[in-house]
């Protein structure tokens, strides 16, 4: 039976497969670990308090090791320097990191458990919970119930920072958070488009009527492209981050990005080092914006707690990236550097991949990422590489010749380093190349020109290497990685080896989609009298788009015609 879509709602609590202490220390189990599930509430307590900074070999030794022992915990942990939080640490990511240590056994282990429940963690632990919504969805099983749902749970502060945002359920949740004396602060990237409003057209933009429910918008100097919420986060206490709830991914606020895009959605509690990070990234953003001035009762209150590196726990498992990173500021400026903070953090992951890079993303742009997946599907061709994109991405080999002759033109007139760069940055369609390199890539097709208007765009970012899974806003382009605030996630190690799974699925489902279309679709073209320009997406290879687009063009050649062209909106049939 034909697969259009795969769609649901995964909530993957964690609680809900942790063993208890006695079941772990199973001698039926006995193995590397002493027993221990790395995947259980215990493992992953025992490894948030060997990370911590906060322990000690005092600590250790309080909860009954030797000393001997807890002193070549910490050396692991602290690495050749013995200073925590420093560039050769190896923290734990695996229970089976502590078993290997000469003097740990089962005894070791089972006080090991016994002292992260008395400090705290293992219930810490237990309180975790992460989610993840796949869109299309029918709106009411959306994202965007999902989050005004979190927002109504609210007590203290919301801090926002978001490309796209027009829903009125969230709309409805952010006004009434506001009236039960939550604060709340959105950085929008509307927001620079509607401050040059005045009057009753600034009252009547999103901005505007955010601003009238007593949200507190402000905008920054480049494009604001996150997606990511924190709710009752540090904003102005450290404990905060324990508790705080925070939403990224792919998807925009909209009715779109819930029922007709391919996205995710993920959404977290109880991981601190998350909710800190983004809290400071949020709070750079914020300290250096620039008010919208549309309700000016509205005053600017900065976070109280300044957040620096000292105070992050340290999750090897959980990590986050930002574009941030690659940016100076000056003021309400901030002005672009020749870092690439993302795309080196995935080419790393592509050069170290040992069995799969599944890849599912709205663009591939990104000519250090692209450089590196053709590299890797050349030297490896064992990493089983797939890549799923978005119909803008195809270009045909004429198109792609063109391409590739104006960046050799471009770079004959270069004579400067960043000149030079400048051309190699320039957005170029790599998807054709990295397919000839040996990768497996398809492309969500819908339309006979791609038009934003009736675009069912694949609009994920999602990167699966081995088994990290890397999220967020992201996409793979020069422009997000020095023009435009982005966030990616990455997740990994036994604490999020469902999750990774979770989004792997999804990725194999949606490379299906539209299965068993195609072959009607071609008929109908042949045959009939109106041919369909625009129709329900298929998953398909370059070879396939190509042979659908000649067929539609010979039997339709008005469809390369100006009126076609200038106006893909009124055409989305053709009359032969």
């Amino acid at each position: 039976m034909p697969r259009l879509h795969v769609l649901g709602l995964l909530a993957l609590a964690t609680s809900l497969s942790f063993l208890g202490c006695s079941d772990s220390i199973d001698s039926d189990e006995a193995d590397t670990t002493a027993g221990m599930k790395e995947d259980t509430a215990e493992a992953q307590a025992v490894r948030a308090l060997l990370n911590d900074p906060a322990t000690t070999k005092d600590v250790l030794t309080k909860g009954k090791l030797s000393s001997t022992v807890a002193k070549a915990i910490l050396a692991h942990r602290d690495g050749a320097d013995g200073v925590t939080r420093t560039a050769d640490d190896d923290p734990f990511d695996t229970v089976k990191e502590v078993d290997d240590i000469k003097g740990v056994g089962s005894a070791t282990l089972k006080n090991l458990v016994a002292l992260a429940t008395s400090r705290g963690y293992l219930a810490a632990e237990q309180a975790k919970v992460r989610s993840v919504v796949f869109s299309p969805q029918p709106a009411t099983d959306s994202h965007l119930t999902k989050i005004a749902q979190i927002i109504g749970t609210a007590k203290h502060s919301i801090d926002i920072a978001m490309y796209s945002y027009s829903d009125a359920a969230v709309q409805a949740a952010l006004t009434a958070a506001v009236q039960r004396g939550v604060k709340v602060r959105f950085v929008f990237d509307t927001a620079s488009d509607d401050r040059k409003l005045t009057g009753a057209q600034l009252a009547a933009s999103k901005s505007g009527k955010l601003e009238a429910a007593g949200v507190d918008v402000r905008w920054v100097n480049k494009i604001m492209h996150h997606k990511f919420m924190i709710v009752d986060g540090p904003r102005d206490d450290i404990e905060a981050a324990k508790t705080a709830t925070i939403t990224s991914g792919s998807a925009n606020w909209s009715s779109g990005a819930a029922t007709i895009y391919d996205e995710n959605t993920l959404f977290m509690t109880g991981y601190p080092e998350i909710a800190l990070r983004l809290q400071k990234d949020f709070n750079l953003l914020w300290e250096h914006s620039k008010d919208l001035v549309s309700n000016p009762a509205l005053t600017f209150e900065a976070s109280k707690l300044a957040i620096t590196e000292d105070m992050m726990p340290l999750d090897p498992g959980a990590q986050i990236f930002f574009t941030s990173d690659n940016f100076t500021v000056k003021d309400s400026t901030f002005g672009t550097t020749s870092k690439n903070t993302i795309a080196d953090e995935l080419v790393r992951a592509i050069e170290g991949a040992q069995k799969r890079i599944h890849i599912a993303s709205g663009h591939m742009r990104s000519r250090p990422v692209a450089t590196a997946l053709m590299k890797k599907a050349q030297e490896d061709p064992d990493v089983d590489i797939m890549i799923y994109l978005d119909a803008q991405e195809y270009i045909s080999d004429s198109g792609n010749a063109q391409q590739q002759q104006d960046q050799d033109t471009c770079l004959t007139g270069a004579t400067t380093d960043s000149q030079k760069r400048a051309c190699l940055d320039k957005d170029f369609l790599y998807g054709r190349n990295v397919e000839k390199a040996g990768a497996k890539v398809r492309y969500k097709f819908y339309a006979y020109r791609w038009d934003a208007s009736y675009a069912a765009q694949m609009h994920n970012k999602v990167f699966i290497v081995d088994d990290t899974l890397y999220t967020g806003s992201y996409n793979l382009s020069d422009n997000a990685e020095h023009n435009t605030f982005e966030n990616l996630f990455r997740l990994q190690g036994p604490e999020f080896k469902d999750l990774v799974e979770a989004y792997d699925d999804h990725l194999q489902d949606i490379w299906e989609t539209g299965d068993g279309l195609l072959d009607p679709l071609r008929q109908s073209i042949d045959k009939d009298a109106t041919i369909p320009i625009v129709f329900p997406p298929m998953s398909l290879s370059w070879t396939e788009v190509r042979d659908l687009k000649s067929l539609i063009s010979t039997k339709c050649p008005a469809v390369n015609s100006a009126d076609y062209r200038e106006n893909a909106p009124g055409h989305k049939v053709c009359v032969k």
